[in-house]
């Protein structure tokens, strides 16, 4: 892997910050973000790297604007007293071939959460356009209720309407500056 130290920006046009959790107890239901803004400051030594990102929490779109709705208010994201989640890298252990984990601090709903984000597939190319592009996968699995989203509905046959867990999934593109 050949990493380009220099300030990346994150491509919204190129770049997917999704979700997938269980929904009642029999299906996943994904979802993304529209509006986010980042930055991957990459240092000559990759452990000395950052790298932070904020997301508009009401950009959320799951497919169903009625579960979009529900999803935005108090009982989920709260959007109008929380309007942005954010991730700020705490520390950076990727290796030579850009596997490794990324940990760092996330912010829900006003709660700060260290996460480890498993990364894979990194990768560098100059596109067509003479911009010089970082690309990564990355993902991690969150419990909603630490970040004070707690909302649930009992199912008659047992269970409830929303899992606890909440896999996050990251296709990123940045474009060196």
């Amino acid at each position: 892997m050949s990493l380009a130290a220099g300030t990346y920006t994150i491509d919204k046009e190129h770049t997917v910050i999704g979700f997938v959790t269980k929904h009642a107890m029999v299906t996943k239901v994904r979802g993304n973000f529209g509006e986010f803004e980042g930055t991957i400051n990459v240092a000559e030594n990759i452990a000395d790297s950052t790298a932070e990102a904020t997301i508009k929490a009401a950009s959320i779109s799951t497919g169903n604007e009625d579960r979009d709705g529900h999803v935005k208010n108090e009982d989920f994201f709260n959007v109008e007293e929380y309007p942005e989640l954010s991730f700020t890298t705490t520390n950076v252990n990727v290796d030579e071939d850009g596997n490794g984990t990324v940990t760092g601090d996330l912010t829900i709903k006003g709660t700060t959460k260290s996460v480890d984000l498993k990364v894979e597939e990194v990768a560098t190319a100059e596109d067509p356009f003479g911009n010089f592009r970082l690309g990564f996968e990355a993902q991690t699995k969150i419990n909603r209720k630490d970040f004070g989203i707690d909302f649930n509905a009992p199912l008659k046959t047992g269970g409830v309407l929303v899992s606890e867990d909440i896999k996050i999934e990251l296709e990123v593109s940045a474009i060196k500056q």
